[in-house]
């Protein structure tokens, strides 16, 4: 089956080029979705090994004099380095709807969180929500489609209805700094769902696409909060920009 698989798929390139998403060379038959030199040269985190790293300790400082009674885990699976082309795999899920793509290291992601001291015993992951109207133009939410790969490696259930996103804000994509986190604050609220049923959870993984400054990612976090007051609250994301 296998083999017949790679025939196929040398037939198909015959006609239909694939390209590394990362380097743009053409795949050979035997590269599925990244070419060797780039899936070889993958710049993992390995942050899921790290209880305290520094994306938790840059996610953390966010919540400095909150009364949270616990150190925030947060993990990435691996850098997003854009002069390195690897920016270009969330951007090929989010721009271009490659869910196979997604869907591949997604699992990567849950599997290496579900070897995890620190996020093994998560039972509901959130994703960040779109904006209906963003959701309407783009036809999915790329957090949804990461989350349901990581829910399922994980053993969790998939909370996609919890949080709403009220206001259209200007994409992130091209704010810096503190602008970042005016632009998402107080724009996520408790779903009427998620506040009439309440959450029975007692480790709550919030997951978005890239980590940047973590302003998205917070402001859905303080969101949260009032409803699972008992639980504990992670982050983590396909990818993380080094400082």
């Amino acid at each position: 089956m296998m083999e017949a698989a790679h025939i196929a798929r040398a037939v198909t390139d015959v006609f239909l080029e694939r390209r590394c998403p990362v380097c743009g060379r053409a795949l050979r038959s035997r590269e599925e979705r990244l070419c060797l030199f780039c899936a070889g040269d993958l710049p993992l985190t390995y942050y899921w090994t790290q209880s305290r790293n520094a994306m938790a300790d840059r996610f953390n400082a966010r919540f400095t004099g909150d009364d949270i009674s616990y150190y925030i885990y947060a993990a990435a699976l691996f850098f997003y380095r854009s002069e390195a082309g690897y920016a270009e795999i969330p951007k090929a899920l989010k721009y271009h709807a490659d869910y196979r793509l997604g869907r591949h290291y997604a699992r990567m992601l849950g599997r290496r969180l579900a070897e995890s001291e620190a996020f093994r015993d998560v039972d509901l992951v959130v994703p960040v929500p779109l904006h209906p109207l963003r959701r309407w133009r783009r036809g999915y939410n790329q957090a949804e489609v990461l989350a349901r790969e990581v829910a399922a490696a994980l053993g969790a259930r998939l909370g996609k209805g919890l949080l709403r996103r009220r206001r259209y804000t200007r994409t992130q994509t091209r704010l810096h700094g503190e602008a970042k986190a005016r632009n998402v604050d107080a724009a996520f609220v408790l779903t009427r769902r998620a506040r009439r049923k309440g959450l029975a959870a007692h480790h709550v993984l919030l997951l978005d696409d890239v980590f940047t400054t973590g302003a998205t990612l917070g402001a859905c976090f303080r969101a949260l909060l009032p409803l699972c007051p008992s639980a504990r609250l992670s982050v983590a994301t396909l990818a993380v920009v080094k400082e």
